[in-house]
């Protein structure tokens, strides 16, 4: 009998240490923060991944994660200084710098968020409203998100923004027409003067062409006369060196050149006078034929 109640007492004990074993010792995951409690008080705090030790019965502990979170925030409306709305979409990431006073201020996810709203679209307010339409659209390179990022203060709640990205940044369906129309005259006004300034170089080169053609054409023409001129003195000179070699043949040879004349002279018509005492007025008024002499052999 005294055999079984020594078993029993050994085993009460050997349960009664593995029951202590098990809740003193805890174990603190990566990317979490372990807070022990006493009585309800915050006492320790774990950091680092590992095994640590707590009083059973007296500690209490309650793991909370501390890496970053994502929280898609509302849509907002909100307005340009150049008094334009604009609807925002955009999220966050945050996460938990001070345990301690997350868990006395917030406690929770969802507490956390709702601070997050008030202090991120106070923040988005103060930067769009010193600010245009245009310069917000030139900011989606990133540096509208900075500007925002830096007036989010949540430090007091033991959290922190750690990015913001803007999702969409547009108008309202409302203005959207009246900014299309816009954006449609500005770029018919950009076609338009691509037009005319092509226009004018096409008419600048196609003056200076037209006046090089007008230079070669005249230049040519000259050149053309020039050689006709000397062609004609060259013909004349050869028909006044052939007939000078006789008087018969030099007297034909002016009177050829009278005939020529006075073609030249009535080839658009009129009425030409000639002496009565003049040679070539009795060849006219003759009967007999003219015959060019024979050229000497």
């Amino acid at each position: 009998m005294k055999k079984r109640i020594i078993t029993c007492l050994v085993a009460i004990v050997f349960i009664i240490i593995i029951s202590l074993g098990y809740f003193a010792f805890q174990y603190n995951m990566k990317e979490y923060h372990t807070l022990v409690f006493y009585f309800g008080k915050v006492v320790n705090e774990k950091a680092d991944e590992g095994p640590f030790l707590v009083c059973p019965f007296l500690n209490t502990t309650k793991a909370i994660f501390t890496g970053e979170r994502l929280y898609d925030l509302p849509i907002t409306t909100v307005t340009t200084v150049d008094k334009k709305n604009m609807i925002c979409d955009a999220y966050v990431t945050w996460h938990i710098t001070d345990t301690k006073k997350y868990f006395q201020k917030l406690n929770s996810p969802e507490t956390a968020q709702s601070r997050i709203d008030v202090a991120v679209y106070s923040a988005m307010k103060n930067t769009i409203s010193s600010l245009s339409q245009d310069e917000i659209i030139t900011g989606k390179d990133g540096s509208l998100c900075q500007s925002i990022l830096k007036r989010i203060d949540v430090a007091d709640y033991g959290i922190t923004v750690s990015n913001i990205d803007i999702k969409v940044m547009d108008l309202p369906d409302a203005n959207k027409e009246s900014v299309y129309q816009r954006m449609i005259s500005e770029r018919n006004a950009i076609a338009a003067k691509y037009t005319a300034d092509g226009n004018r170089q096409y008419l600048e080169k196609k003056a200076e062409v037209d006046a090089k053609v007008r230079q070669i054409k005249s230049d040519a023409e000259a050149e053309a006369a020039k050689t006709v001129a000397e062609g004609e003195n060259e013909y004349y000179s050869i028909l006044a060196d052939a007939y000078a070699k006789s008087r018969e043949k030099t007297e034909f040879y002016d009177f050829w050149i009278s005939l020529q004349a006075l073609e030249k002279s009535l080839a658009n018509g009129g009425t030409y006078v000639v002496d009565e005492n003049s040679p070539l007025y009795e060849i006219l008024n003759s009967k007999t034929t003219v015959t060019t002499p024979q050229s000497e052999n």
